[in-house]
């Protein structure tokens, strides 16, 4: 909801500011007031084209400024969010400069953003209806969004019946498209995971198998140096020779009982005598653990060095042929790698291999998609057809209430020839304006007068079903008056307990049905008229509704008309 339009040096306008809030605000003024300059605000506001003659005569610009209200966890509010902007305290402000060179500037939640960014979050804070201004419904997406609204439940649960049936359709459809027209790629591909997946078993690598045989390898290549070096240090430390020479165990143990005989003497020799056994014990065990490395060297005699290298050739083919592969995710694990692959490999070959009864099996899911799409589908054309004969209807009804007797209104529903997400069927919504015409598109069929009439009439009929906050219409009571202009006040006024509606007019019929009423007034200054805006209550009102009735503000005839009015807006909604 727009709280308050102000505007500096907008043409006629010096200066003013539009309080607005909720309900029916109807805008009122002599000609030339400036009362356009308003609708060309807020366009400005919505991201209309700047135009330099649009400036004030004299000013270097003009300012726009609004402050709307509106949910933070909105669409709007993202679409502010992301252009760097905010909404504090629920409070969105949009500005727009234009320069007297014709240069334009926007700011966006207090962040200077580009003007199209306007645009964006025109379509969902106000709708202006108007000769020269855009219509809600002017595309084919638009009216079905629309139609769709107006159905209610028997549409929106038709329609979500059917975007079920759709996806589900459009996924199995793409599968199928997939295998069928990759079937000779794939086929390629089954023919090298197969030829990789026998290379890989038949060399049946094992986890570590390579760092295993590396070692072996260095074992084997310098077996008699280790079985020298290990003897040596045998000899060192337990002699088995019978020359006499001491070795390591004879020394410690020699120590220790040296010790032991007079440790009873002297008790410092205690810690010592501890010592030289737990040598001893160390000693002994180094010994033989000597041995028994002794012992394994002499089994590994009997090995072949000529046969691992020849398994560590093998498994190096491997990993410089598939260890690079995508399928190996272990970095530093060549032939981790290689396992890996050859397992993924095997899975991808029964995925592949299976092709053949999933594009059977996809075909059979496919036609019984088809079959519940085509079920789905005609339910939702009957439901969006009923709606649009209802409203068509509706709306007609009131078109005759607002001084288009012979105008009908019609919406189509046709088939759009294909299946989309949203339905096959095409929406139009078509103006008849008289009978023997034929129906065209609204924005073709009516005068600019006429076109907010019908635009009013649309969205009294839809009024509830909408999204969008705020309505302007300017020229909505053009050719119109008496009667008919009390019938457009009122259905204003019934639209204004849904949404917030904002109406330049210059009937009183019109006005008496607002709840906010704003005069634009004008004093005459040389060649430059200023325009200011007030807001009108009690007396000040009532003049003002008689001016409008009979052009004299102050005439008594006019005034007790213009209570009348009041009092009929009042008691008629």
């Amino acid at each position: 909801m727009i709280d308050e339009i102000g505007i500096r040096d907008l043409g006629v306008i010096g200066e003013a500011t539009l309080e607005l809030g909720p309900g029916f605000t109807v805008v009122t003024g002599e000609t030339g007031a400036g009362k356009t300059m308003i609708v060309t605000a807020l366009g400005l506001l919505l991201g209309a084209r700047a135009d330099a003659s649009s400036v004030r005569r004299g000013s270097p610009s003009a300012v726009v400024e609004g402050r709307w209200t509106l949910p933070t966890d909105t669409d709007v509010a993202e679409r502010v969010e992301d252009a760097g902007g905010s909404i504090e305290d629920g409070e969105l402000i949009l500005t727009r400069t234009v320069s007297a060179e014709g240069r334009s500037r926007a700011t966006v939640g207090g962040r200077s953003a580009p003007v199209a960014v306007l645009g964006e979050l025109a379509d969902q804070l106000v709708t202006v209806h108007g000769q020269s201004d855009q219509i809600r419904l002017t595309s084919a997406a638009a009216q079905r969004a629309a139609l769709d609204g107006f159905g209610g439940p028997a549409v929106a649960d038709a329609l979500a019946t059917y975007v079920r049936a759709f996806d589900t359709w459009q996924a199995h459809a793409e599968a199928l498209e997939t295998l069928t027209r990759d079937r000779e790629e794939r086929v390629r591909e089954a023919d090298l995971l197969r030829e990789a997946s026998a290379e890989i078993e038949a060399v049946d690598p094992q986890p570590g198998e390579d760092v295993e045989l590396a070692e072996r390898a260095e074992r084997l290549g310098n077996l008699e140096e280790l079985r020298l070096s290990a003897g040596l240090a045998h000899e060192a430390l337990s002699s088995e020779s019978l020359d006499g020479a001491p070795d390591v165990v004879g020394l410690v143990d020699a120590a220790r009982r040296a010790i032991e005989r007079v440790v009873g003497v002297d008790a410092e020799l205690e810690p010592i005598l501890a010592q030289l056994t737990e040598i001893g014990f160390q000693v002994g065990e180094a010994s033989a653990q000597v041995s028994s490395y002794l012992g394994s060297l002499d089994a590994d005699v009997g090995q072949d060095l000529e046969l691992v290298n020849e398994r560590r050739a093998a498994l190096s083919a491997l990993i410089r042929k598939y260890a690079g592969t995508e399928v190996g995710e272990q970095a530093g694990d060549d032939l981790a790698n290689v396992i890996e692959h050859g397992r993924r490999a095997s899975d991808r070959l029964l995925e592949l291999d299976g092709d053949d009864d999933r594009i059977v099996a996809l075909e059979r899911s496919v036609q019984d998609d088809v079959d519940a799409l085509e079920a789905a589908g005609s339910v939702l054309t009957a439901a969006r057809t009923r709606a649009a004969s209802d409203l068509g209807t509706r709306v007609t009804d009131e078109l005759t209430s607002l001084a288009m007797s012979g105008a009908r209104l019609v919406v189509e529903v046709s088939d759009a020839g294909e299946y989309r997400r949203v339905g096959r069927d095409q929406v139009a919504i078509l103006l008849q304006p008289h009978s023997g015409s034929d129906p065209r598109p609204i924005g073709k069929g009516a005068s600019g007068g006429e076109l907010s009439r019908v635009m009013l009439a649309i969205e009294v009929v839809m009024a509830g079903t909408t999204s969008v906050p705020t309505f302007v219409f300017d020229e909505v009571d053009a050719g119109v008056g008496g009667a008919a202009a009390i019938e457009i006040g009122r259905r204003l006024a019934r639209l204004a307990q849904n949404t917030q509606v904002i109406v330049v007019t210059h009937l009183a019929q019109v006005a008496a049905f607002a709840t906010n009423h704003l005069r634009v007034v004008k004093d005459a200054d040389g060649a430059v008229t200023s325009s200011s805006v007030q807001r009108l209550d009690g007396d000040d009102r009532l003049q003002e509704m008689a001016r409008l009735l009979s052009g004299l503000g102050d005439s008594s005839s006019g005034m007790e008309h213009a209570r009348e009015l009041l009092d009929v807006a009042a008691t008629s909604v």
